[in-house]
């Protein structure tokens, strides 16, 4: 096989014209072309004509070699690396306890997935519901102000990233393609072939749920287990010769069974993928000693604008165009105070939502469903933000964002409403007193205020700064009456459950940290590749 890479063509170029292209491209007639695929195309927009630029594999038979040698010299000719998933062991036939994965958003999800392809029937232990009760449950919160602490965005089958865009890229390092066999299991679960091949692939929220649940109806066939609802409130740990400690097992509180019993499970091997806002998780873990340290986020609000001026000022005269579809940004600004200002998880034709797991606190964050054709574009715009910023050690960052989720929370209105101020209002440090011309989605509802005390004011200065910089690259970004809701905290971990190289706790053998909460991954794609390194770790160690 033979791969193609920038091979481009006009935006509206019909389908024969793609063989087409190849065959010139290589100088063979298209009778020489025995097969083809696309493996990635993506938009080049720098010239005034939009283009589609792709990368193809495609069989040739015997002309393969004369045409390596022809093109030696080209780069964007080569033999097609093997991007197929290869199993590193298979489990022996007895096992003397099995693996425990703990939390079953994406990173549980395919820790358990590659550990029971390998044989090895991993227990699951989700503190959450299945996904289609924890829909009732979040939406409990979006329509009727009712939060339940142990059902809702960010826990329960799914993870956070069932509430979400969906997106399914990243810019981690991936050398062995393991971000490939993570779409492969998507599609076969049920997402579109198309995002096997386009630069920037998509599910959304009501896709996502009915994959989760065919992801956990194959485990299961494999022998694996999933328990809901089963909260893990200690680890078992033994000291050991040098020093060190050895998991043995955790203890979880059954929150499904009347009087939420407790009880023991054995196993030397125990995963932790945990969202970033398990928070009671990690005091137990910081309190039994695992070593963890702290590490930058950021902090912010969300910003909606109408996707009519995002498509617009990204796509210009293409705008609208189904190929393209709804556009997204990607923006950055160093202010003056040191603090870099960003876009973050930006949803097109999205919604704003409530996203917050604990009483008493507000929390945003951006989901779209696959079509993407909500009215509005939404977007975290947030702060940089260093330990430094929140001296006491490892959980001290936790402790930050729930004082501006308090915080938030009272500005709302005490009921789970959000604050939200009109851009143009908190450029010029006034209250906002009602809705403009862009309507904002998150639900509940919002509370019109002053978002100057939301935040810090260095996150303040350095976003009144960004926003008119934003406007010149995207004209319109800093329009009077655009939406900002706040508070956007939980970006991503404020800790990191640190490990070797072999996955393993620092100072706790056979405990592994994998994923978004522990401080390895951020955002869908990531936490699925980290969870396949986790389990290849894991059942390496047992093979010895």
């Amino acid at each position: 096989m033979l791969r193609i890479t920038e091979l481009k063509l006009p935006l509206d170029h019909a389908d024969a014209e793609l063989k087409s292209a190849i065959a010139k491209y290589l100088g063979i007639s298209e009778a020489d072309i025995a097969s083809y695929l696309v493996y990635k195309r993506s938009f080049d927009a720098r010239k005034s004509q939009m283009q589609l630029a792709y990368i193809i594999d495609l069989d040739v038979g015997a002309l393969e070699g004369k045409l390596l040698a022809k093109f030696k010299a080209d780069s964007h000719v080569m033999p097609t690396p093997d991007t197929q998933y290869h199993f590193v062991t298979q489990a022996p036939a007895q096992l003397k306890h099995r693996p425990i994965v703990v939390g079953f958003g994406p990173c549980g999800i395919f820790a358990a997935l590659i550990l029971a392809q390998m044989g090895f029937k991993p227990i699951v232990l989700e503190r959450g519901k299945k996904v289609r009760e924890r829909t009732q449950d979040t939406w409990g919160l979006w329509r009727k102000n009712t939060l339940n602490p142990e059902s809702n965005v960010q826990f329960g089958e799914g993870g956070a990233g069932t509430f979400s865009d969906g997106k399914l890229y990243s810019q981690i390092k991936d050398p062995r393609h393991l971000g490939r066999k993570v779409l492969t299991e998507f599609v076969k679960a049920g997402a579109p072939d198309e995002i096997l091949y386009i630069a920037k692939p998509h599910i959304g929220t009501f896709k996502l749920v009915g994959m989760v649940e065919k992801m956990r109806a194959e485990i299961e066939s494999l022998g694996g287990e999933i328990r809901f609802q089963q909260r893990v409130d200690d680890l078992l740990l033994e000291d050991t010769a040098d020093g060190k400690k050895q998991v043995r097992g955790v203890r979880v509180t059954e929150l499904g069974v009347e009087g939420h019993p407790s009880s023991e499970i054995l196993s030397d091997h125990v995963v932790i993928a945990l969202g970033h806002s398990a928070r009671d998780s990690f005091a137990m873990m910081h309190e039994r000693g695992v070593f963890m340290e702290a590490k930058p986020f950021s902090v912010g609000f969300r910003i909606e604008h109408p996707q009519s001026l995002i498509d617009k000022a990204r796509w210009g005269k293409y705008a609208g165009h189904p190929i393209l579809g709804a556009a997204d940004y990607k923006l950055v600004h160093h202010a003056a105070n040191g603090r870099a200002v960003y876009s973050f998880c930006m949803c097109p034709g999205g919604t704003v939502v409530a996203a917050t797991s604990e009483e008493g606190r507000v929390v945003t964050n951006g989901m779209s469903q696959y079509s993407r054709n909500e009215r509005n574009a939404n977007s975290g715009m947030v702060v940089s933000i260093n330990p430094s910023d929140y001296p006491g050690g490892a959980m001290a960052g936790i402790e930050f964002q729930r004082q501006l989720e308090s915080h938030a929370y009272v500005l709302g209105g005490g009921d789970y409403n959000a604050p939200a101020q009109l851009v143009g209002d908190f450029l010029a440090g006034r209250a906002s007193k009602d809705v403009g011309t862009v309507e904002p989605s998150y639900k509940p509802g919002v509370n019109w205020t002053d978002l100057a005390c939301a935040l810090p004011d260095y996150a303040i200065n350095a976003m009144r700064e960004a926003l008119p910089e934003f406007g010149k690259k995207i004209r319109g970004y800093d329009m009077h009456d655009a939406v900002l809701t706040g508070v956007e905290t939980r970006t991503s971990s404020p800790l990191r459950i640190t490990r070797g190289d072999d996955c393993q706790s620092l100072n706790v053998r056979g405990l592994y940290p994998a994923g978004e909460g522990a401080g390895y991954a951020g955002g869908i794609l990531s936490a699925g590749v980290d969870g396949i390194k986790v389990a290849e770790a894991l059942a390496l160690d047992i093979m010895g």
